[in-house]
């Protein structure tokens, strides 16, 4: 695969590192994204109406039913050789910050250290009522699990559409885009906001923007390199090209 020597040049030179993944960097594990997970007793339903607080107010075992199917499937799969260019990455670059839109926790199992989760964690869960997280809960119950300290149900410790983005996560998120000397945005719409302005944000800064992505999307005329194709072959075949 050939890499503009200009480019294999800035992440030589670079200190200051951040990478933004979306649903595309997992769909190469087999995940299906968000909108396309419908499917035999679920394609019923439309996901925005499983991802709310109204949903759930509604309904909490039908909400709570769907996260686990998530949840299970996060659990068979596997990182990709994309995960892990990036983990090395990490390793190679003085400062790096890695962003995710994905709750399924593939950064993690792949060895990233400290992922920046901007919708949460579908490994994780909180009360509804009183949002403290709980340590463990009965995966085996027939009924929504409840809150150790306060009784409420407990609920997937993800963001539904309506809630904001965690604020320390975010925080962290913005500061590291407005230093960052490359920003790559891997995998994501570039229609999910505020995730969707971090790579402007850092352009904005002086940063260089690189995309990969299976196709365009709203930010690749104004990104400096844009790779069509699967981030589990470019990422791999670029940290060896600058790397070595």
């Amino acid at each position: 695969m050939h890499f503009d020597p200009i480019l294999l040049s800035y992440l030589r030179q670079a200190t200051r590192v951040t990478a933004l993944t979306g649903a595309g960097a997992s769909q190469e594990s087999g995940l299906r994204t968000f909108r396309d997970e419908q499917g035999g007793f679920w394609a019923q339903y439309d996901p925005r109406d499983l991802a709310t607080p109204e949903a759930f107010a509604r309904n909490p075992k039908l909400v709570w039913d769907w996260y686990a199917e998530r949840r299970a499937a996060a659990r068979l799969s596997q990182p990709n050789p994309g995960h892990f260019a990036l983990v090395e990455m990490e390793s190679l670059v003085q400062t790096f910050t890695l962003i995710t839109q994905n709750v399924d926790g593939l950064h993690r199992a792949a060895g990233s250290r400290n992922p920046l989760e901007l919708h949460g964690n579908l490994e994780r869960v909180k009360c509804s009522q009183c949002g403290e997280q709980a340590a463990d809960w009965d995966e085996s119950s027939e009924s929504v699990p409840p809150c150790p300290l306060c009784g409420g149900f407990l609920r997937p410790d993800v963001v539904w559409f309506g809630e904001s983005l965690p604020a320390e996560v975010l925080d962290a998120a913005v500061k590291a885009t407005r230093v960052s000397q490359v920003f790559f945005s891997i995998g994501t719409s570039g229609l999910v906001h505020p995730a969707a302005s971090l790579a402007l944000a850092a352009r904005e800064r002086g940063a260089v923007i690189v995309e990969i992505n299976a196709e365009p999307t709203p930010l690749t005329p104004r990104a400096d390199f844009f790779f069509a194709g699967r981030s589990g072959e470019i990422l791999p075949a670029l940290r060896r090209a600058v790397w070595g």
